[in-house]
């Protein structure tokens, strides 16, 4: 590692994950001041990027709540490097999990969602036999289809069963407004977002209502943050992609910058067509194809190969030429790479760990 900490970022071997240090401060100081003074929090998603050293930098600009991730492992990771409050948005199932959920929940401060009772009763279960007491949130599905009860009376419903388990503290309430998030037409996603956690709100003074304390709704994301926000009743923001960025995401928040990029070399060349050393194995492209920073005018492949991706109306690239390849989908990039190089005036300044590139469980 120490070799690299003061070379050229073009000396580099490829592929090579890079964040412009300049341009992802900038992401996270400005995501910072604006939740300062705000009675919402942020609560950064760990899923973008998986780097503890970057999600330390997150929580130290201030004003986060916590630390959100995607899976048990991420969770894990995060509390072997100091975190001790994370939120697993998501699931949790299954005995070799519910155990080791248990475990973490005697180290740290864990939540995690749940939408069943019968996965509530195992989490209780297994929790109050190990001593341990893991936080829950119920998620409710606000338009997107995915995971979640219905917001109002089922919702309601599974609350008061989790109200009456051993080992389980029922925290609130999850709502992702998901469907919202990649729709182009600002005024649009913004009604979207208000129609949806409007349901996570009433259904929280439904809870109420009833005496069941809701401590937090959580929900959000870099995209509609600055809506969310502003939703009374509405206590956390998720938003994962602010701090890397990329160029799908750039286009719904322009006020952060696209600051992940992969390093490629050029394979083989031709005229008007050139091949680099990264495909499928190396790109996230979910959202659209990968885009070439500093040539808007290169054509790139929709479905790429594994291993190469071949560029259409290529300038006059010569073999061995390194080229910043900018993917749709920072998230999946990262989770393809065990190291992220930081970059300030074209030089690496630290190489830091994905620790938790890989945690599919």
């Amino acid at each position: 590692m120490d070799k690299v900490i003061g070379c050229r970022i073009e000396d580099l071997d490829t592929p090579a994950l890079l964040l412009d240090w300049t341009l992802a401060r900038g992401n996270i100081d400005r995501m910072a001041e604006f939740f300062r003074g705000r009675a919402c929090r942020l609560r950064p998603h760990f899923k973008n990027h998986k780097c503890p050293a970057l999600a330390r930098h997150q929580v130290e600009a201030g004003q986060c709540a916590g630390i959100t991730c995607a899976k048990l492992g991420e969770a894990e990771v995060l509390a072997e490097h100091g975190f001790d409050d994370v939120l697993i948005a998501n699931q949790i199932v299954g005995r070799p999990k519910i155990e080791r959920l248990v475990a973490l929940a005697r180290r740290i401060r864990v939540q995690v969602a749940v939408d069943d009772a019968a996965q509530a009763a195992t989490l209780a279960e297994a929790a109050a036999a190990a001593g341990a007491t893991v936080g829950v949130l119920i998620e409710i599905d606000v338009g997107m289809g995915r995971c979640g009860v219905a917001p109002g009376e089922p919702a309601l419903a599974l609350a008061r069963q989790i109200e009456s388990l051993p080992g389980l503290r029922f925290d609130g309430l999850q709502a992702y407004e998901g469907h919202a998030v990649y729709t182009n037409d600002l005024p649009r996603r913004a009604e979207m977002v208000r129609l949806a956690l409007g349901e996570a709100v009433r259904t929280r003074q439904l809870l109420e209502s009833d005496g069941i304390p809701v401590r937090v709704i959580s929900g959000g994301s870099s995209s509609t943050y600055r809506i969310a926000a502003e939703i009374a009743g509405v206590d956390e923001i998720q938003a994962g992609t602010y701090p890397t960025m990329d160029w799908r995401y750039a286009a719904m928040s322009p006020e952060f910058d696209v600051a992940l990029s992969v390093l490629a070399r050029v394979l083989s060349a031709r005229p008007g067509t050139a091949v680099l050393d990264v495909g499928a194995k190396g790109l996230g492209s979910e959202f659209g194809p990968p885009r070439i920073q500093d040539h808007p005018e290169v054509e790139t492949p929709a479905v790429l190969a594994e291993e190469h991706c071949v560029v259409q109306s290529a300038p006059r690239w010569r073999v061995g030429e390194v080229v910043r390849v900018l993917p749709s989908h920072a998230c999946t990039t990262c989770n393809l790479y065990r190291q992220l190089y930081v970059h300030q005036d074209g030089r690496v300044i630290d190489a830091w760990p994905i620790a938790a590139s890989g945690k599919l469980a």
